[in-house]
Protein backbone atom coordinates (compact mmCIF):
# COMPACT_ATOMS: atom_id res chain seq x y z
CA UNK A 1 0.00 0.00 0.00
CA UNK A 2 2.90 2.45 0.85
CA UNK A 3 4.60 1.69 -2.60
CA UNK A 4 1.15 2.40 -4.41
CA UNK A 5 1.10 5.56 -2.14
CA UNK A 6 4.65 6.97 -3.05
CA UNK A 7 3.65 6.31 -6.56
CA UNK A 8 0.75 8.66 -6.20
CA UNK A 9 2.70 11.62 -4.38
CA UNK A 10 5.35 11.20 -7.57
CA UNK A 11 2.30 11.52 -9.96
CA UNK A 12 0.54 14.51 -8.30
CA UNK A 13 2.71 16.49 -5.60
CA UNK A 14 -0.39 18.55 -4.19
CA UNK A 15 -1.78 15.49 -2.56
CA UNK A 16 -1.79 15.25 1.34
CA UNK A 17 -0.03 12.75 2.87
CA UNK A 18 -1.32 9.93 5.12
CA UNK A 19 0.75 8.21 8.17
CA UNK A 20 -0.14 5.46 10.63
CA UNK A 21 -0.63 6.38 14.51
CA UNK A 22 -0.19 3.92 17.61
CA UNK A 23 -0.89 3.93 20.91
CA UNK A 24 0.64 1.81 23.93
CA UNK A 25 0.05 1.25 26.99
CA UNK A 26 2.71 0.31 29.92
CA UNK A 27 2.20 -2.73 32.28
CA UNK A 28 2.16 -1.98 35.80
CA UNK A 29 3.53 -4.52 38.57
CA UNK A 30 1.13 -5.53 41.16
CA UNK A 31 3.43 -6.16 43.09
CA UNK A 32 4.46 -9.14 45.50
CA UNK A 33 2.51 -12.01 47.43
CA UNK A 34 0.72 -10.47 50.66
CA UNK A 35 0.08 -13.97 52.05
CA UNK A 36 -3.49 -12.96 53.03
CA UNK A 37 -6.11 -15.91 52.68
CA UNK A 38 -10.06 -15.41 52.62
CA UNK A 39 -12.78 -17.98 53.07
CA UNK A 40 -16.95 -17.16 52.82
CA UNK A 41 -19.43 -19.50 52.34
CA UNK A 42 -22.65 -19.05 49.76
CA UNK A 43 -25.03 -17.70 52.15
CA UNK A 44 -23.49 -18.58 54.95
CA UNK A 45 -21.35 -16.21 57.28
CA UNK A 46 -17.48 -16.61 58.43
CA UNK A 47 -15.81 -15.30 60.94
CA UNK A 48 -11.60 -15.46 60.61
CA UNK A 49 -8.72 -15.07 62.25
CA UNK A 50 -5.37 -14.66 61.48
CA UNK A 51 -2.70 -17.88 63.47
CA UNK A 52 0.74 -18.27 63.17
CA UNK A 53 1.76 -22.13 63.93
CA UNK A 54 4.35 -23.66 65.77
CA UNK A 55 4.95 -27.07 65.13
CA UNK A 56 1.94 -27.90 63.01
CA UNK A 57 -1.18 -26.44 61.28
CA UNK A 58 -3.33 -24.16 62.98
CA UNK A 59 -7.26 -23.39 62.86
CA UNK A 60 -8.51 -20.08 61.96
CA UNK A 61 -12.48 -19.79 60.99
CA UNK A 62 -15.82 -20.69 61.13
CA UNK A 63 -17.60 -22.18 57.82
CA UNK A 64 -21.12 -22.14 57.95
CA UNK A 65 -22.73 -24.56 55.04
CA UNK A 66 -26.04 -26.56 54.68
CA UNK A 67 -25.93 -29.91 53.13
CA UNK A 68 -25.31 -33.95 54.21
CA UNK A 69 -21.21 -32.81 54.60
CA UNK A 70 -21.96 -30.13 57.80
CA UNK A 71 -19.74 -27.46 58.24
CA UNK A 72 -16.66 -26.53 56.93
CA UNK A 73 -13.90 -25.13 58.96
CA UNK A 74 -10.88 -23.32 57.49
CA UNK A 75 -7.61 -23.83 58.96
CA UNK A 76 -4.49 -21.88 58.10
CA UNK A 77 -0.90 -21.79 58.57
CA UNK A 78 1.57 -18.96 57.93
CA UNK A 79 4.86 -19.65 56.14
CA UNK A 80 7.71 -17.56 54.90
CA UNK A 81 5.81 -16.54 51.89
CA UNK A 82 2.76 -18.02 50.93
CA UNK A 83 1.16 -17.29 47.82
CA UNK A 84 -1.98 -14.48 48.07
CA UNK A 85 -4.95 -16.61 47.44
CA UNK A 86 -9.19 -16.44 47.35
CA UNK A 87 -10.88 -19.17 48.92
CA UNK A 88 -14.69 -19.18 49.12
CA UNK A 89 -17.21 -22.33 48.81
CA UNK A 90 -17.93 -24.01 45.59
CA UNK A 91 -20.69 -23.00 43.36
CA UNK A 92 -24.25 -23.92 44.22
CA UNK A 93 -24.24 -26.58 40.82
CA UNK A 94 -26.04 -29.63 40.74
CA UNK A 95 -24.87 -30.42 37.30
CA UNK A 96 -23.43 -33.74 37.40
CA UNK A 97 -21.29 -33.25 34.31
CA UNK A 98 -18.28 -31.95 32.32
CA UNK A 99 -19.74 -28.64 31.66
CA UNK A 100 -19.38 -28.22 27.48
CA UNK A 101 -22.75 -25.79 27.15
CA UNK A 102 -20.88 -23.20 24.88
CA UNK A 103 -17.28 -24.14 22.80
CA UNK A 104 -15.71 -21.62 21.41
CA UNK A 105 -12.55 -22.96 18.88
CA UNK A 106 -9.07 -23.20 20.74
CA UNK A 107 -7.03 -20.27 20.33
CA UNK A 108 -4.19 -21.44 22.43
CA UNK A 109 -1.92 -22.84 19.80
CA UNK A 110 -1.07 -19.93 17.97
CA UNK A 111 -0.59 -17.56 21.15
CA UNK A 112 1.51 -14.52 20.42
CA UNK A 113 4.82 -14.89 20.35
CA UNK A 114 6.98 -11.90 21.57
CA UNK A 115 9.66 -13.12 23.62
CA UNK A 116 11.82 -15.12 21.21
CA UNK A 117 11.35 -18.43 22.08
CA UNK A 118 9.02 -20.91 19.80
CA UNK A 119 5.66 -21.87 22.02
CA UNK A 120 5.02 -25.28 22.56
CA UNK A 121 2.19 -27.21 21.02
CA UNK A 122 -0.46 -27.10 23.58
CA UNK A 123 -3.45 -29.19 24.44
CA UNK A 124 -6.60 -28.96 26.12
CA UNK A 125 -6.45 -32.58 27.96
CA UNK A 126 -4.48 -33.20 30.90
CA UNK A 127 -3.66 -36.72 31.76
CA UNK A 128 -3.98 -37.83 35.28
CA UNK A 129 -3.32 -40.57 37.24
CA UNK A 130 -6.00 -42.35 39.44
CA UNK A 131 -4.79 -44.48 42.62
CA UNK A 132 -7.64 -46.62 43.99
CA UNK A 133 -7.64 -47.51 47.36
CA UNK A 134 -9.89 -49.87 49.67
CA UNK A 135 -11.96 -48.40 51.87
CA UNK A 136 -10.45 -49.76 55.45
CA UNK A 137 -7.06 -47.93 54.61
CA UNK A 138 -6.13 -45.89 57.66
CA UNK A 139 -6.33 -42.59 55.52
CA UNK A 140 -10.02 -43.23 54.02
CA UNK A 141 -13.02 -43.04 55.05
CA UNK A 142 -11.92 -42.99 59.41
CA UNK A 143 -11.51 -39.26 59.64
CA UNK A 144 -13.94 -37.02 59.70
CA UNK A 145 -14.58 -32.95 60.70
CA UNK A 146 -15.17 -31.70 57.23
CA UNK A 147 -12.41 -29.06 57.66
CA UNK A 148 -10.42 -26.95 55.11
CA UNK A 149 -6.88 -28.17 56.87
CA UNK A 150 -3.47 -26.90 55.52
CA UNK A 151 -0.06 -27.41 56.70
CA UNK A 152 -0.41 -30.88 55.85
CA UNK A 153 2.66 -30.51 52.92
CA UNK A 154 5.29 -29.13 53.01
CA UNK A 155 5.52 -25.35 50.36
CA UNK A 156 7.90 -27.12 48.22
CA UNK A 157 7.25 -29.80 45.82
CA UNK A 158 9.78 -32.87 46.78
CA UNK A 159 12.49 -33.96 44.46
CA UNK A 160 10.56 -36.68 43.42
CA UNK A 161 7.96 -34.40 42.03
CA UNK A 162 5.70 -35.28 44.90
CA UNK A 163 4.13 -33.40 47.98
CA UNK A 164 6.15 -34.29 50.82
CA UNK A 165 4.21 -34.63 54.62
CA UNK A 166 4.71 -31.86 56.91
CA UNK A 167 4.39 -33.70 60.15
CA UNK A 168 6.69 -36.44 61.50
CA UNK A 169 3.17 -37.99 62.53
CA UNK A 170 -0.68 -38.04 62.66
CA UNK A 171 -2.48 -35.15 62.21
CA UNK A 172 -6.38 -34.59 62.52
CA UNK A 173 -6.48 -35.32 59.36
CA UNK A 174 -4.05 -37.91 58.12
CA UNK A 175 -2.63 -41.15 59.57
CA UNK A 176 1.37 -40.50 59.09
CA UNK A 177 4.04 -40.06 57.19
CA UNK A 178 4.04 -43.91 56.00
CA UNK A 179 0.50 -44.00 54.97
CA UNK A 180 0.50 -40.52 53.28
CA UNK A 181 3.35 -41.84 51.52
CA UNK A 182 1.38 -44.32 49.19
CA UNK A 183 -1.28 -41.62 48.40
CA UNK A 184 0.56 -40.76 44.72
CA UNK A 185 3.07 -43.84 44.98
CA UNK A 186 2.26 -47.11 43.04
CA UNK A 187 1.67 -49.92 46.25
CA UNK A 188 1.39 -53.28 45.68
CA UNK A 189 -1.56 -54.51 47.53
CA UNK A 190 -2.58 -51.07 48.48
CA UNK A 191 -3.64 -49.19 45.46
CA UNK A 192 -4.17 -49.76 41.99
CA UNK A 193 -2.86 -46.95 39.00
CA UNK A 194 -5.50 -45.88 36.12
CA UNK A 195 -4.85 -43.67 33.64
CA UNK A 196 -7.73 -40.99 32.26
CA UNK A 197 -8.37 -37.76 30.54
CA UNK A 198 -9.90 -34.48 31.98
CA UNK A 199 -10.24 -32.37 28.90
CA UNK A 200 -11.16 -28.73 29.72
CA UNK A 201 -13.38 -26.65 27.60
CA UNK A 202 -13.05 -23.40 26.25
CA UNK A 203 -16.12 -21.77 27.79
CA UNK A 204 -15.53 -17.74 26.45
CA UNK A 205 -12.76 -16.42 25.03
CA UNK A 206 -9.68 -17.55 26.82
CA UNK A 207 -11.63 -19.38 29.84
CA UNK A 208 -10.99 -22.74 30.22
CA UNK A 209 -13.09 -25.26 32.50
CA UNK A 210 -13.51 -28.44 33.78
CA UNK A 211 -16.26 -29.66 36.22
CA UNK A 212 -18.01 -32.27 37.05
CA UNK A 213 -20.19 -32.60 39.94
CA UNK A 214 -19.77 -36.29 40.24
CA UNK A 215 -16.30 -37.22 40.10
CA UNK A 216 -16.44 -41.39 40.06
CA UNK A 217 -13.66 -42.05 37.06
CA UNK A 218 -13.05 -45.58 38.42
CA UNK A 219 -16.39 -46.82 39.39
CA UNK A 220 -16.53 -50.35 39.51
CA UNK A 221 -13.09 -50.45 38.95
CA UNK A 222 -10.00 -51.30 40.56
CA UNK A 223 -10.74 -52.55 44.56
CA UNK A 224 -14.75 -51.96 42.94
CA UNK A 225 -16.97 -49.44 45.19
CA UNK A 226 -17.18 -51.77 47.83
CA UNK A 227 -20.80 -51.42 49.01
CA UNK A 228 -21.78 -48.02 48.11
CA UNK A 229 -23.03 -46.59 45.02
CA UNK A 230 -19.37 -45.14 43.57
CA UNK A 231 -16.27 -45.82 44.48
CA UNK A 232 -15.33 -42.95 46.60
CA UNK A 233 -11.10 -43.84 47.15
CA UNK A 234 -9.03 -42.70 45.34
CA UNK A 235 -6.60 -40.15 44.46
CA UNK A 236 -5.37 -38.04 41.74
CA UNK A 237 -2.36 -36.96 40.35
CA UNK A 238 -1.63 -34.30 37.25
CA UNK A 239 1.89 -33.42 35.66
CA UNK A 240 1.50 -30.36 33.11
CA UNK A 241 3.41 -27.70 31.90
CA UNK A 242 2.25 -24.12 30.60
CA UNK A 243 4.00 -20.76 29.38
CA UNK A 244 3.24 -17.61 31.68
CA UNK A 245 1.66 -14.93 29.03
CA UNK A 246 0.73 -12.63 31.88
CA UNK A 247 -2.55 -11.88 33.43
CA UNK A 248 -3.47 -15.86 34.13
CA UNK A 249 -5.65 -16.83 36.75
CA UNK A 250 -6.01 -20.76 38.42
CA UNK A 251 -8.88 -22.15 40.25
CA UNK A 252 -9.66 -25.19 42.02
CA UNK A 253 -13.11 -25.84 43.45
CA UNK A 254 -14.05 -29.60 45.26
CA UNK A 255 -13.67 -31.91 47.63
CA UNK A 256 -11.68 -33.43 49.14
CA UNK A 257 -7.75 -32.81 49.91
CA UNK A 258 -6.22 -30.12 46.84
CA UNK A 259 -2.86 -29.15 46.41
CA UNK A 260 -1.83 -27.22 43.52
CA UNK A 261 2.00 -26.68 42.97
CA UNK A 262 3.34 -23.85 40.57
CA UNK A 263 7.15 -23.98 39.70
CA UNK A 264 7.60 -26.35 42.88
CA UNK A 265 6.14 -24.29 44.96
CA UNK A 266 2.63 -24.49 46.70
CA UNK A 267 0.18 -22.32 45.29
CA UNK A 268 -3.47 -23.81 46.55
CA UNK A 269 -3.96 -25.73 49.94
CA UNK A 270 -7.28 -26.90 50.67
CA UNK A 271 -5.73 -30.21 52.49
CA UNK A 272 -8.33 -32.10 54.65
CA UNK A 273 -11.94 -33.62 54.48
CA UNK A 274 -14.00 -30.90 53.69
CA UNK A 275 -17.30 -30.22 51.64
CA UNK A 276 -16.71 -28.25 48.32
CA UNK A 277 -14.58 -25.80 48.38
CA UNK A 278 -13.09 -23.22 46.17
CA UNK A 279 -9.71 -21.22 46.30
CA UNK A 280 -7.96 -19.21 43.38
CA UNK A 281 -4.23 -18.40 42.79
CA UNK A 282 -3.50 -15.13 40.66
CA UNK A 283 0.08 -15.89 38.91
CA UNK A 284 0.59 -11.87 38.51
CA UNK A 285 0.76 -10.87 42.17
CA UNK A 286 2.39 -14.19 43.07
CA UNK A 287 5.08 -14.02 40.44
CA UNK A 288 7.44 -13.65 42.76
CA UNK A 289 6.50 -16.44 45.12
CA UNK A 290 6.31 -18.75 43.34
CA UNK A 291 9.29 -17.67 40.80
CA UNK A 292 7.97 -16.95 37.40
CA UNK A 293 8.75 -14.36 34.30
CA UNK A 294 6.37 -13.94 31.76
CA UNK A 295 6.95 -16.27 28.66
CA UNK A 296 8.74 -18.97 30.10
CA UNK A 297 7.32 -22.79 30.27
CA UNK A 298 7.18 -23.73 33.87
CA UNK A 299 5.16 -26.87 35.88
CA UNK A 300 1.87 -27.34 36.95
CA UNK A 301 1.64 -30.19 39.80
CA UNK A 302 -1.86 -31.22 40.69
CA UNK A 303 -2.45 -33.70 43.71
CA UNK A 304 -6.24 -34.53 44.95
CA UNK A 305 -8.05 -37.47 47.43
CA UNK A 306 -11.45 -38.42 47.46
CA UNK A 307 -12.03 -39.87 50.95
CA UNK A 308 -14.99 -39.73 51.70
CA UNK A 309 -18.37 -40.46 50.99
CA UNK A 310 -21.09 -39.19 50.21
CA UNK A 311 -20.11 -36.39 47.61
CA UNK A 312 -17.30 -35.78 44.59
CA UNK A 313 -16.78 -32.86 42.96
CA UNK A 314 -14.28 -31.42 40.60
CA UNK A 315 -13.55 -28.45 38.72
CA UNK A 316 -10.73 -26.29 37.22
CA UNK A 317 -11.12 -22.63 35.72
CA UNK A 318 -8.31 -21.11 34.49
CA UNK A 319 -7.21 -18.31 31.74
CA UNK A 320 -4.09 -20.53 31.27
CA UNK A 321 -4.46 -20.82 27.59
CA UNK A 322 -1.40 -23.66 27.18
CA UNK A 323 -0.56 -26.90 28.72
CA UNK A 324 1.69 -29.40 27.63
CA UNK A 325 2.65 -32.42 28.68
CA UNK A 326 6.26 -32.45 30.26
CA UNK A 327 8.69 -34.26 28.15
Amino acid sequence: MRHVLKTILAIAPLLPACGDSAQGKDPTDTGGPTGIDSLSTAGGSETSTDATASGGASEAGTITEGGSEGSATAVTVTTTEPPTTTATTGPDDTTTSTSTSTTFPMTSTSLPNTTGFEPPECDPVMKATIRDFRVDHPDFEDFGGDAAYTGLVEEDLGPDNKPVYAHDGATPQTAGPDQFAQWYNDTPDVNMAFEIDIPLTEVSPGQFTYQNNAFFPIDDQGWGNEGNPHNFHFTTEIHTEFTYQGGEVFTFTGDDDLWLFINGKLAIDLGGLHPQLTDTIDLDENAAYLGITVGQNYSMDIFHAERHTTESNFRIDTSIQCFVIPG
